[in-house]
């Protein structure tokens, strides 16, 4: 496991906060999230996605603190990302292929309403990467509007 460089502050005394380096990986800040939050609802959008993001978010759902999770990938990473649809499957409840490079989390349960807008893919690249927790209900609301449009417009991937 990576150095955990960046370390969330309590979301109700900091509803903005931000992280910028190489060292931190979006998982662990999801799951950092959770511990606040408790459980909850995931939707996350990228362009790529990797078999350790997959595995570390089966373990959360496993651990009951993911309860639902959407996933919505670009189609121009199709050939890499298909290779993965059998464990996407078994982890996420809903996975759509459509236009998007993206790169967003929104996680949500009865009292929390959390976005992650990060420059990351679900993928390990030792690049310097920049993200911004936001526990704030109306831009959570606004992101929520454009998943809904781009499950609209997009499908989800067929079986082999």
């Amino acid at each position: 496991m990576s150095e955990v460089a960046f370390s969330l502050a309590p979301l109700s005394k900091s509803p903005c906060q931000v992280y910028f380096d190489s060292r931190t990986n979006l998982a662990e800040v999801i799951e950092q999230v959770l511990q606040q939050t408790g459980p909850a609802q995931l939707t996350i959008s990228t362009f790529s996605t990797s078999e350790a993001f997959l595995r570390r978010l089966h373990r959360l759902k496993k651990a009951s603190l993911v309860q639902t999770c959407s996933l919505f990938l670009d189609l121009k990473a199709t050939k890499k990302t298909m290779e993965l649809l059998p464990m996407m499957r078994g982890v996420c409840d809903e996975v759509v292929l459509c236009q998007n490079h993206s790169k967003v989390v929104l996680m949500c349960n009865d009292a929390h309403r959390v976005c992650i807008v990060t420059s990351q893919n679900q993928t390990v690249g030792g690049r310097a990467e920049c993200g911004v927790i936001l526990s704030d209900f109306n831009i959570y609301n606004q992101l929520n509007d454009g998943f809904n449009h781009l499950r609209k417009t997009g499908f989800e991937p067929s079986s082999f």
